[in-house]
């Protein structure tokens, strides 16, 4: 038999559905490292083929140990580590998948691993992943008929299910990192408008979320993220005028996250009176995160609200209501972890967190604005609505985990469209119908339709 090694860094909630997808088959051997030993052995707990390891990814020489020991390393830990990985990977002969978006750190990898015979697989998570392999599709029907793609939107977001999105409000809650999710949107976002090129801001992005619909049902807001721009490149429409690539939240959310920035809530700039075992109480961090006059809560509110500049009382009450359900007002003692955005995060960890039987939504949606050769236009959508299970996978595991299992099977395979020395991800056609196949079998599948035609 010969066994395929795989290693996985990381043992986050997309880490389960990878792994047990891999141990489908049956030539494959995992290990799962982490830097908690604990955390990698819940994850290959009743697999005779996969092993925990503990490990320290800001320990290179046992990170290399660990990699050359192995076929395939997976790299499922922050992105700014992915590089370092992939460094050592190149030594080594090993090839390496990641979920994240191509860094240039990455990027200039791409002659050293075609030196040395490596792959590096990335972008197959959901978004970026799942959305690419549904977009060149739809890009590439219209190519074969002739149809020019004037105008392309995509929005994703990785949310609770409607019947849990009401209690906090944030109207969100974290499947991953409170603190990731919050940096993510409070980014400055490009994108091309009617041929112009268009940049958003940090400060401006929230104020930029507009109501958006998607399906019936749900009260979606919109807003850009990253750089849309190089996509027209990507995607292969160069016809395109407007091209937006953007994330989705519950109305109610982005006005939150704004006041949140505004406020100053969102720094990661180490302070003294936040190190860690300092006694210090929510409304004393709200009054020097926010340098308030006092911490008494009328005047922590006046500060907010001068901070804020509401234009609509109502979103001001809700703001203000949301603060105080956070605790951001009381003598409730706070742990202190050096800096606001850590602080705040680990806060919102325990208030937004998903509960026993509660399900996650991960909805993403193409919308195309098509020219026919005859000068009639169609609006044609492309539609993912994947619930999780409840005390199951959630969606945004399985739809992450999943994917990646399948591509790096397809890897492990020495499948000739994966397996390419250099920096390799999923925007040929050939790659998105391979995956998509797949993707499919395990039930993530979009629906298309046609919104109108003039």
């Amino acid at each position: 038999m010969n066994t395929k090694r795989i290693l996985v860094l990381g043992s986050g909630m997309v880490a389960q559905p990878c792994v047990d997808y891999l141990l489908r088959g049956p030539n494959n051997a995992v290990t799962v490292a982490c830097r908690t030993l604990s955390s990698a052995e819940k994850l290959v707990s009743g697999h005779p083929r996969a092993t925990a390891l503990q490990l320290d990814v800001a320990s290179t020489a046992e990170l290399e140990e660990a990699i050359a020991a192995h076929d395939i390393v997976i790299s499922l830990v922050p992105f700014i580590h992915h590089a370092h990985v992939a460094q050592l990977a190149i030594k080594s002969g090993t090839n390496v998948v990641t979920t994240s978006y191509i860094s240039p750190a990455i990027r200039a990898l791409d002659g050293p691993a075609r030196d040395a015979g490596v792959t590096i697989l990335n972008e197959v998570g959901v978004d970026p992943g799942i959305d690419h392999l549904y977009a060149v599709k739809t890009i590439s029907e219209v190519h074969a008929n002739c149809g020019k793609v004037r105008e392309f939107y995509s929005y994703c977001g990785g949310l609770p299910a409607p019947e849990a999105a009401d209690d906090n409000p944030l109207k969100f809650k974290f499947s991953w990192s409170p603190r990731g999710a919050l940096l993510s949107q409070n980014t400055s976002a490009t994108f091309l408008n009617n041929g112009e090129e268009v940049t958003i801001t940090n400060k401006d992005l929230m104020a930029a979320a507009e109501p958006y619909h998607v399906l019936d049902g749900y009260s979606f807001v919109a807003y850009p993220n990253r750089n849309s721009v190089p996509f027209r490149e990507f995607y292969q429409i160069p016809e395109a005028h407007t091209v937006v690539r953007g994330s989705l939240r519950y109305e109610g959310n982005p006005a939150m996250v704004k006041a949140l920035i505004d406020i100053g809530w969102l720094s990661t700039e180490s302070r003294d009176w936040l190190a860690p075992g300092t006694a210090i109480t929510w409304s004393q961090i709200q009054q020097m995160v926010s340098d308030a006059e006092s911490d008494s809560e009328n005047a922590l509110i006046a500060r907010v609200d001068a901070l804020c500049g509401f234009t609509e009382t109502r979103v001001k009450n809700e703001v203000i209501d949301g603060l105080r359900w956070i605790g951001l007002f009381s003598d409730e003692l706070a742990v202190a972890k050096g800096n606001p955005l850590d602080t705040l995060s680990a806060r919102l960890a325990e208030l937004c967190s998903f509960r026993p039987g509660e399900r996650d939504l991960v909805m993403l949606q193409h919308k195309f604005v098509v020219e026919w050769q005859d000068g009639t236009q169609d609006t044609i959508t492309s539609t993912m609505e994947l619930f999780g299970e409840p005390d199951g996978y959630s969606g945004m595991a399985k739809s992450v985990g999943v994917t990646c299992g399948i591509a790096t099977q397809l890897l492990v395979d020495g499948h000739p469209v994966v397996a390419k020395p250099g920096v390799v991800s999923p925007y040929t056609e050939e790659i998105c119908d391979l995956l998509r196949e797949e993707v499919e079998r395990e039930g993530i599948k979009f629906e298309e339709d046609v919104l109108g035609s003039g």
